[in-house]
């Protein structure tokens, strides 16, 4: 299973489409917030996708959740936007909160700074911003065996 994994994308409708053209064979489409339009044009135009979004620090009028777990392919997941934890200053309280959820994977934005990680048995990413010149996203594969493999792609081109 893939999952496409956006944030911070900021009104950029069009890196938001760049990417989800890159990942055509995405089954789940995460954002990780500060892009509560974007979310609401992927959960209207996307049919055959399951779509997760989050509210971020610039989502001031959505409803959104501030968090939400979801579980892909018997994986279990832990997706936040990251202010409420730090996320600019320190990743443990990001790992503490996705652990009390026992999730496999974390995924936030809020930095604009992708990356990814492990840690005792915890996956991290971060997809950057999905955001202007310097626009990046994630994708997630989770092999029928359940093995878990993060990448963070910036969009070609731009």
């Amino acid at each position: 299973m893939r999952i496409l994994v956006v944030s911070d994308t900021h009104g950029d409708f069009n890196s938001l489409n760049l990417a989800l053209a890159a990942q055509p064979n995405a089954e789940m489409i995460i954002h990780c917030g500060d892009g509560a339009a974007q979310i609401q044009y992927l959960k209207d135009a996307v049919k055959d996708k399951t779509v997760v979004g989050v509210r971020g620090n610039c989502d001031w009028t959505s409803d959104l959740p501030q968090t939400e777990v979801v579980c892909a392919a018997g994986k279990k997941i832990f997706v936040t936007h990251g202010h409420l934890y730090n996320a600019k200053f320190t990743f443990v309280q990001l790992e503490y909160a996705a652990r009390e959820e026992n999730a496999d994977i974390l995924l936030f934005g809020h930095t604009h700074q992708a990356m990814t990680d492990y840690h005792d048995g915890l996956y991290m990413m971060n997809p950057g911003s999905c955001h202007g010149y310097y626009a990046t996203y994630g994708y997630i594969d989770i092999t029928d065996k359940g093995d878990v493999i993060t990448n963070v792609v910036r969009l070609n081109g731009r």
